[in-house]
């Protein structure tokens, strides 16, 4: 495996440490992403989007959906059943264990609402552009003339 050096990345650049950070963690991850739960995440409208969680077993009290700086977690975890009334197990296929998932959130996409059905977790997002940030049209004026200098020259 090699690896990189990027610190004169974050020497020489301004106003771009979260796009340093994020190609730093790209590349010292080294395939240890967690592949549990298995989600899917689909367009749904122009700026709409949803991520599907497959979460059997779970119950809406098990389960915990934060949104911060631009990562958005879910948490999940069940208490172990313990005593004389837990389950005794002859074959456990259906995989309960506490898990954590994180996803980078693009700038302004925010997290609208979730639903939980059919063991899945739907939590829909949408991408809102402030208005100051939009591209606007900037209307083109006529040849103005400067009073007292004459006439404004049309090759200026």
């Amino acid at each position: 495996m090699r690896t990189f050096d990027l610190s004169p990345l974050y020497r020489s650049t301004v106003g771009f440490d979260r796009f340093a950070n994020l190609l730093d963690q790209v590349l010292t991850a080294e395939g240890a992403q967690p592949s549990y739960p298995p989600y899917n995440i689909e367009k749904t409208g122009e700026n709409a989007y949803r991520i599907t969680l497959a979460i059997a077993g779970f119950g809406m009290g098990d389960l915990d959906i934060e949104a911060r700086e631009g990562v958005l977690i879910v948490k999940g975890g069940k208490a172990q059943e313990q005593g004389e009334n837990a389950p005794v197990y002859l074959h456990r296929g259906i995989a309960e264990r506490s898990f954590e998932r994180r996803f980078q959130l693009a700038d302004h996409v925010r997290a609208t609402g979730a639903t939980m059905e059919n063991g899945l977790l739907h939590i829909d997002l949408v991408h809102e552009v402030p208005e100051a940030l939009k591209p606007r049209k900037i209307e083109i004026g006529g040849m103005k003339t400067i009073e007292g200098k004459g006439k404004a020259r049309a090759d200026a």
